[in-house]
């Protein structure tokens, strides 16, 4: 656990009692404070309360006063589309809004830092798609090494739920927009920006404040070394403003769409081949085509975004290699779950919206593409041009009828159901092909979250290979 400082002998609001809350209400009171805990579930209440945690009814009035901060779980709207009733209090009430990854910066540093040789270090990756197995990768990188080191954040733990740092440790950090966009401190030593494509957006109010939610990673946390994809034009705005001229090496720019040999540091995949450069020199270079746990351009993007942070770390090239080579990709991102009879089955429940599930559809020959759910803004239109891999579609879930007016020529059926695509889908499948999950659309019309829905994807084709024998 990280010790929350700064708020000893206060009282401390918590909202939300989910896996972040409780840690964070744990943290809190192993700093000395005491914390106020409130969640609009009685079921959580309860928990809280079963675990000592004291209760505070927030929606009351008054619950504000002699209240020094409200920490704020990341699944509660504090802006858009409309604050939390309870979030505006605090505001009504001067109190300061902050939540645990605010937290962990403003108590990551303190004076148990004066008894280690070297300093522990922060990574802390954001982006919209990638961005977990980009964390992951560079864990795994660091573990081959033997370098110390956890994960937490928006995968795993919560971050102050982690162990107090070890001598030269590394804590890398998955933060979604939902984190930065409310934490009142951000100061990682290497911030990383995968890509950026639309999500979120009722959330932030549009692009525009989804992008900037992801921004203040850098422009606020002012890291001193940032890891860039500059494929889409908000991360060449960052870009520029993050170096000072383009020799500037504080910054490692990062491509999957062209070459970046101008630079004073960059790191960039073509035709399957990572490249290093600094200051217009090749010093490093891997070819990822083999690696079987990184398919496809998008993996070859969260390659270089991984490689990069762990070159930034000092970890040689060759040791980068050799990590990347034994890294078995996410569950239910572009994860590979069965092979049989020449068939091919990937489970890439994880691309819920149009441009992951565009990469999946790009990473793969002839495709026997599940898809469809709670389908979101704008449909899939946007996939068309990427369709021509696609053998045939098998549409599931609210959207499938939406979809498939989108599909133009392309061959379809609408299956409904997840476990009749996958019996079709593997009934009509041939040797070279591919059964590829990735549904371009959220899952809560017939799943509680995406990992539910590979799970499942996953236990109806082993039960159906198992039938064949």
């Amino acid at each position: 656990m990280i010790p929350v400082t700064g708020y000893e002998g206060c009282r401390v609001a918590v909202l939300g009692l989910g896996r972040s809350g409780l840690a964070t209400a744990r943290a809190l009171e192993a700093g000395g404070a005491l914390a106020l805990c409130w969640d609009d579930g009685q079921e959580a209440r309860d928990a809280a309360e079963g675990q000592g945690l004291a209760i505070h009814d927030l929606t009351r009035e008054g619950a504000f006063d002699g209240v020094a901060a409200l920490v704020v779980s990341p699944g509660i709207p504090h802006l858009y589309p409309r604050p939390n009733p309870v979030i505006a209090r605090a505001w009504a009430a001067g109190v300061p809004v902050d939540n645990d990854i605010g937290l962990f910066f403003r108590s990551f540093g303190s004076d148990i830092f004066a008894d280690l040789d070297t300093v522990p270090r922060v990574v802390a990756v954001t982006g919209s798609n990638g961005k977990s197995t980009t964390t992951a990768l560079i864990h795994h990188i660091l573990s081959e090494a033997g370098r110390p080191c956890q994960m937490a954040g928006n995968i795993g733990r919560g971050v102050l739920d982690l162990e107090p740092p070890q001598d030269g440790e590394v804590i890398v950090l998955e933060l979604s927009s939902y984190q930065t966009d409310l934490a009142r401190a951000l100061t990682p030593d290497i911030a990383v920006l995968t890509n950026l494509s639309p999500d979120h957006l009722d959330r932030h109010a549009g692009l525009g404040g989804y992008f900037a939610a992801k921004r203040r990673l850098f422009a606020e946390g002012g890291p001193d070394r940032a890891v860039i994809g500059v494929d889409e034009a908000e991360g060449q705005y960052l870009a520029n403003q993050m170096a000072e001229g383009p020799q500037d090496d504080r910054l490692i720019r990062v491509s999957v769409a062209g070459r970046l040999d101008r630079f004073g540091w960059s790191v960039f995949a073509r035709k399957g081949f990572l490249s290093e450069y600094r200051k217009g020199k090749q010093v490093g270079s891997i070819d990822l085509r083999g690696v079987r746990g990184l398919p496809g351009r998008h993996n070859h993007q969260n390659a270089c975004c991984a490689y990069a942070a762990a070159r930034a770390l000092g970890l040689g090239p060759k040791l980068i290699e050799d990590a990347l080579g034994t890294f078995e990709g996410l569950p239910h991102r572009s994860q590979i779950i069965a092979e049989a009879g020449g068939v091919t089955v990937v489970n890439d429940s994880k691309a819920t919206n149009v441009d992951s599930a565009a990469q999946a559809l790009q990473a793969f020959g002839r495709i026997r593409w599940i898809a469809g759910g709670l389908g979101k803004d704008g449909g899939i239109a946007a996939l068309v041009p990427h369709l021509g891999s696609v053998v045939k579609a098998y549409l599931i879930g609210h959207s499938a009828r939406d979809f498939a007016l989108e599909l133009g020529d392309v061959p379809h059926e609408i299956s409904v159901t997840m476990a009749r695509a996958v019996d079709a889908a593997l009934a009509e499948a041939e040797p070279g092909d591919t059964v590829l999950l990735a549904p371009a659309a959220a899952s809560f019309d017939q799943y509680p979250n995406f990992e539910k829905r590979g799970e499942d994807f996953t236990a109806l084709v082993r039960e159906a290979l198992a039938r064949r024998g």
